[in-house]
């Protein structure tokens, strides 16, 4: 089954009212939602919305607080999150970033105690599509074990690193710290499919190809084995320095994934310009002039495939899983 954009983000929208969202809260966070599933990013869209209902219901998430500022210094402001909902919070903050690099270049947001932002190329693609580069994270509760251990003490912590592109097909880099992403894994393992090469150890100890298993024993591969492990690592120092928030081992120890810490980096429009652009276009064609390692593959570099998704469901509808799109609209 296909559905339109339009009507999957209506319907969002109207749930998300009836569960204390105001209206505008709600149309960013029915966008989000809508948007993720858009450009193919389901785990992050429609089969996340009953569980984030579920949490809304249960007091995981507070849906009328707000992300607020606790301290500014020249470029750099840390806020806190209030335990609202995640992505209306990560939103104010890039926006506030992109306000602040307008007059200073560089901005710099350090945003605490808030929730799960759910799909990190959200942020970059909404700086890119104002014409700003962007750098943001996250971090997680602990679900990577860190390089030569096995019990989890790391997070995958999302980093995206977005340019934009005067095509509108912008450069957004949006990476977990683990070789598949948890959400990565749930789909592989909704379609019933093996992964295409190992992600992570199974309960006992191998490399295994099986999402199920990985989940279970919760070992997924860091990416590039030691230095994944040590990059999760900076993430989360460096952000729970700036936003003086909760770190993986704080969030660990909580029952639930909550008041995670996210850094949001604008870089302003001037400081790319015609040039920056130019330049852009001429290193992805020369990326492009690779071969490719299969006859008739083709190559893409992070954002371009996305678009692709995008066009198609915006023509077609965005396939949904019949009984997840039915539990939504049971909501």
């Amino acid at each position: 089954m296909r559905v339109p954009y339009d009507t999957m983000k209506t319907v969002f929208r109207d749930i998300l009212e009836r569960h204390g969202f105001d209206s505008d809260s709600a149309e960013t966070a029915a966008s989000v939602f809508a948007d993720n599933s858009l450009d193919g990013v389901y785990t992050h869209g429609l089969n996340r919305f009953p569980r984030i209902i579920k949490d809304i219901d249960e007091g995981a998430i507070d849906p009328e607080a707000r992300a607020e500022v606790l301290e500014s210094i020249g470029v750099f402001e840390r806020w806190d999150g209030h335990r609202g909902f995640g992505p209306v919070n990560a939103a104010l903050a890039i926006d506030r970033a992109m306000e602040i690099a307008k007059e200073h270049a560089v901005g710099v947001v350090a945003l605490g105690n808030n929730n799960h932002w759910l799909r990190g190329g959200t942020y970059g693609l909404r700086a890119a599509g104002k014409g700003f580069a962007a750098v943001c994270w996250t971090n997680t509760t602990g679900n990577l074990p860190p390089w030569g251990g096995t019990s989890p003490r790391l997070g995958n912590n999302p980093l995206v690193i977005a340019l934009p592109r005067s095509n509108g097909v912008h450069f957004v880099l949006d990476i977990a710290m683990s070789q598949f992403s948890y959400g990565k894994l749930e789909l592989y393992r909704l379609n019933g499919r093996k992964l295409p090469y190992p992600g992570g150890y199974d309960e006992n100890g191998k490399l295994s190809d099986d999402p199920a298993a990985i989940e279970r024993s919760k070992r997924c591969l860091p990416i590039g084995y030691h230095k994944g492990s040590g990059l999760s690592l900076a993430l989360d120092l460096l952000g729970s320095v700036l936003s003086k928030g909760n770190s993986v081992a704080d969030i660990s120890s909580m029952e639930r994934e909550t008041g995670l810490t996210q850094v949001m980096i604008a870089f302003s429009p001037s400081l790319i310009g015609d040039e920056g652009d130019d330049i852009i276009a001429g290193i992805i064609e020369y990326m492009k002039t690779s071969s490719p390692a299969e006859e008739g593959g083709a190559i893409y570099y992070p954002g371009e495939h996305s678009y692709q998704v995008r066009q198609d469901n915006l023509a077609n509808g965005i396939p949904v899983i019949d009984e997840v799109w039915e539990s939504v609209l049971r909501l």
